[in-house]
């Protein structure tokens, strides 16, 4: 009885592997050992062996410098989620002609916890060059897909991401009430704006994609240059765009 307590009183397998796992993150891509073990907190010999399965399983990859990257395994699970199957799925088209009519870089986004998530993107040569790429978690308050999704999100996720305000650029949105209005005038105009709120030189206009009962289950944007100080214009395009998605959304869920 007294081992059985042992070891269920620790951290189970499964856990020490998503700590594992749970070590890479956007700006952590490539890994040591000891980086691992560390961003764990796992014993180096954990670690270690923890990575050899998960190698043989190929969920991570390691290069002939010994270090370690995400593998191909987890990717091809990845995309076998729901939102990135089915909603990108339905959304690809109305984006490749969103993106034909503005030639600007089309985004589709969904909440995901407290930050909004990129599931697809366009872009062309034309297109203003975004740093963003699909599966990168980025703020709710500084983006034009994140301020819609947050608009249209629980009271509680609201709260708790007006008492985190921080700033991105020094155009960033830190005021509560400031904050406060502006998603006030995207649930009344329908949809967002981020004047380089998130990077210097880009603007974003994004729109919901509402559901039969007027959620946002994604929001749809664009992200132009901020010279382009008319991007409002793009609007009706957007909306145009996001009625489609809805509409084959709704196509494709069981009565």
């Amino acid at each position: 009885m007294a081992r059985r307590d042992a070891v269920t009183a620790g951290p189970s397998v499964t856990s020490r592997v998503l700590s594992v796992l749970s070590s890479f993150d956007e700006t952590h891509t490539a890994l040591t050992l000891s980086d691992i073990a560390r961003r764990s907190g796992l014993p180096l010999s954990t670690t270690h062996r923890l990575l050899a399965e998960l190698e043989k399983w190929q969920a991570v990859d390691r290069d002939e410098e010994g270090t370690y990257h995400v593998g191909r395994r987890l990717w091809q699970l990845g995309t076998l989620a729901p939102v990135q199957r089915e909603l990108r799925e339905v959304a690809l088209p109305p984006m490749q002609d969103l993106y034909g009519a503005t030639q600007e870089n089309v985004t589709l986004a969904v909440l995901s916890g407290a930050s909004a998530l990129y599931v697809e993107r366009i872009h062309g040569k034309s297109s203003v060059r975004v740093e963003s790429r699909p599966g990168r978690p980025l703020p709710l308050h500084a983006t034009g897909v994140g301020k819609v999704l947050l608009a249209y999100a629980d009271e509680d996720l609201v709260e708790s991401c007006l008492a985190n305000l921080t700033a991105v650029t020094s155009h960033t949105i830190t005021d509560r009430a400031h904050m406060r209005r502006e998603l006030a005038a995207v649930r009344r105009n329908g949809y967002a704006r981020s004047l380089e709120e998130m990077t210097p030189g880009t603007s974003a206009i994004a729109v919901p994609i509402l559901d039969m009962e007027d959620r946002a289950v994604a929001a749809l944007g664009l992200v132009t240059r901020t010279v382009r100080r008319d991007i409002v214009k793009f609007v009706p395009a957007l909306r145009v765009a996001s009625a489609t998605i809805s509409r084959r959304l709704a196509q494709h869920r069981p009565d």
